[in-house]
């Protein structure tokens, strides 16, 4: 008998002695709950929009009970339709349902999606009500089966500093890694409020180190870089004309040559940039991951709030967009250097990502032959959808994009040897082009 999603608390009714013993024995909620700083119960709920019956979580120091009552008897309800509920809890969900933001979206907005209540308090808690939906999840279906993951025994990456000039950001010192020895030359650039060891399952691989040269750099004030003298601490905002600027100043100071430049996320769209300026980097190719031509979105404020614990809302409102099998120590990686970033940085960079970047006016200039565009969307991105990636390519001449099965938002974090397969085939690509039109331009001068 198939559950009633109309009532939440009746549907999960049948896994409540499962969920109570999760919710006693978790770990990771003991991680998040055991802390002096909540010295009063805090009740917070979940409920299908049909009912009022509500699922209610009451977190103290240290522990998590559940009870049902009303969205009354909460400081912040998440309410959502019984057939997103019904998506939430299938055995493996697809996207956007692998988690509650995704379902609330970004740009992307479904409706029947709201907050009821504390809008401050449910961005507070978000690492708790996630962990709490995770484990209601399993209770009731059981737990996703994870991808395999086997750690590199050995590391081969060697990282240094080295001081760029650039516009916006003036002259910084800036940490980069490099691997590998293979002739193709390939820069590496990291998702908004990150860092670049978010690639270090990539730049291990055995396939990759062999083809290519690899590198990988932290912008200014993220991960292991200094921060821009010329941008206070909160002031941070990312810019085309300051992304492209550093981007052409790394591989100038480093004397690279015909490099090709992969990115995700902002870095995504940072990649149809450049190669809309190529000459400016002296780019070979882009590989752009989870891009487009233009996002926008409603703007919300607790990435840059005093009210709200940067360290915890950032990394959990992106969690959710990686794939629901990615293992373990892979999200666990994600969620550590999003939560090591300094105040206002990821706002400052989805500046660009939303609506900062926009190219539709542009993209279709691109020239594929000096430039090749291979574009690479995670079939679980909710942010930027391959629907959307689709539509972008299809205005680029001669440009390809593949949906990757299996991955989210942050493919090179999630499954790297899974990603890099993807990878290989598009670094193959820009080679076979831009091989092509160099024997094309050869013929044509004899």
């Amino acid at each position: 008998m198939s559950a009633n999603w109309s009532d939440l608390t009746s549907a999960l009714s049948g896994s409540s002695s499962k969920f109570t013993e999760l919710l006693q024995s978790d770990p990771q909620l003991k991680a998040f709950t055991t802390t002096n700083a909540i010295d009063k119960p805090v009740t917070f709920g979940i409920k299908s929009s049909g009912s009022d019956n509500t699922l209610l979580i009451t977190v103290t120091n240290g522990s998590a009970k559940s009870s049902t009552g009303t969205s009354k008897d909460a400081l912040f309800t998440l309410s959502a339709l019984p057939e997103q509920w019904e998506q939430f809890f299938k055995p493996v969900p697809v996207a956007p349902y692998q988690s509650y933001w995704g379902m609330y979206g970004m740009n992307i907005k479904q409706s029947g999606i709201e907050v009821l209540g504390s809008q401050t308090s449910m961005a507070q808690w978000t690492h708790v009500w996630r962990r709490v939906l995770e484990l209601a999840h399993d209770a009731h279906a059981g737990p996703i089966k994870e991808d395999e993951y086997q750690e590199p025994t050995q590391d081969h990456l060697v990282g240094r500093y080295v001081f760029l000039d650039a516009p916006v950001w003036g002259r910084t010192k800036i940490f980069y890694e490099a691997s590998g020895e293979g002739k193709q030359v390939i820069v590496f650039l990291h998702t908004a409020g990150s860092d670049s060891r978010q690639y270090h399952g990539v730049m291990n691989d055995a396939r990759m180190r062999k083809r290519c040269t690899m590198y990988a750099f932290d912008l200014p004030g993220h991960g292991r870089s200094f921060p821009s003298k010329n941008l206070l601490p909160g002031a941070h905002t990312t810019t085309e004309d300051s992304y492209v600027g550093i981007i052409a100043a790394f591989v100038k100071t480093l004397g690279l040559r015909r490099p090709i430049i992969c990115g995700a996320s902002m870095a995504g769209q940072v990649c149809l940039a450049v190669a809309i300026r190529h000459k400016e980097v002296g780019a070979a190719g882009v590989i752009p991951l989870q891009g487009c031509e233009y996002l926008s979105m409603d703007r919300q404020w607790h990435d840059r709030s005093p009210y709200v614990n940067q360290s915890l809302f950032n990394p959990e409102w992106v969690y959710g967009m990686m794939a629901p099998q990615t293992p373990t120590p892979n999200k666990n990686l994600l969620w550590h250097t999003y939560s090591s970033q300094s105040h206002g940085l990821f706002h400052g960079d989805l500046d660009f990502y939303f609506s900062g970047f926009d190219a539709r006016d542009r993209v279709a200039s691109i020239d594929t032959n000096a430039c090749p565009v291979y574009m690479l969307t995670g079939a679980y991105d909710w942010s930027n959808t391959p629907a959307t990636a689709q539509a972008t390519a299809d205005k680029i001449k001669g440009a390809v994009h593949v949906t990757m099965e299996g991955l989210g938002h942050f493919p090179a974090t999630e499954n790297p040897e899974r990603f890099v397969g993807y990878l290989v085939e598009a670094v193959e690509h820009v080679q076979r082009v831009r091989s092509e039109g160099l024997s094309s331009l050869r013929l044509s001068s004899d």
